[in-house]
């Protein structure tokens, strides 16, 4: 499979034959250019893309069947977008539509353990 990044050369038909009649072959190329794709990102970038991927690909095993498993990373989406903290809202801080949110302080305890010599 082709793995250029360009939208206007994409292949359609044969991604489109090869999931129809090689369902393995299939998930095996897309592992293969979404995992090129993240290699191909900024390193800063890397591990975020990675994450990402790992939560669509849970959402995907755990979905009865391939619309829900569409739906479900569709919601994730939209609320990368819309939700608290997402595109939109950022977008409108920047802007200043909107004052900028405090993030919330965390606090944790810290516990001690104590060590056990004889557990080495």
């Amino acid at each position: 499979m082709n793995n250029e990044n360009n939208d206007e050369d994409f292949p359609f038909d044969e991604w489109a034959s090869l999931a129809r009649h090689d369902p393995h072959g299939f998930e095996s190329a897309r592992r293969q250019v979404l995992q090129s794709l993240i290699e191909s990102a900024p390193l800063t970038q890397r591990r975020r893309l990675e994450g990402l991927q790992w939560q669509i690909d849970r959402e995907r095993e755990r979905a009865d069947n391939p619309m829900a498993s569409c739906i479900k990373i569709s919601s994730m989406m939209w609320d990368r977008v819309l939700g608290e903290g997402g595109l939109v809202d950022n977008l409108e801080q920047l802007s200043g539509v909107k004052p900028p949110r405090e993030q919330p302080r965390r606090q944790a305890s810290v516990l001690p353990f104590t060590r056990r010599d004889d557990a080495l």
